[in-house]
């Protein structure tokens, strides 16, 4: 569920508030994306994922839980962690580019006779 848009990070692209099939967020005067409807989120990380300079944390679990500040979030690396795992991002390496079952199948394409 999402929990929250760091407000040093956000450059107000409106990314999010577009993506967001259950249109959880609003705009406000300023153009930051305010959690306006958090109840509706259904945890699917497409805010996560779209924003271009991981200002957003959303939690795996699928209800409001206490999570740490804004501070404490950057500090852990979590602000913008599903979209550094999945590997969307400048410099970044996609994960199923490390999967083994991917790694596999990979060098039996490489070995000949397959």
């Amino acid at each position: 569920m999402i929990e929250v848009v760091s407000s040093s990070r956000c450059i107000s692209c409106g990314q999010c508030v577009s993506v967001c099939p259950t249109r959880v967020f609003d705009e406000s005067p300023s153009g930051m994306p305010v959690i306006a409807r958090q109840d509706d989120c259904q945890t699917c990380f497409m805010c996560e994922l779209y924003c271009p300079v991981d200002a957003l944390y959303v939690s795996p679990h699928d209800h409001p839980v206490n999570v740490p500040g804004e501070l404490e979030l950057a500090q852990s690396g979590l602000l913008g962690s599903y979209r550094e795992q999945v590997g969307w991002g400048r410099g970044r390496s996609p994960g199923a580019a490390n999967d083994k079952s991917y790694l596999m199948f990979r060098a039996m394409q490489k070995t000949p006779g397959h």
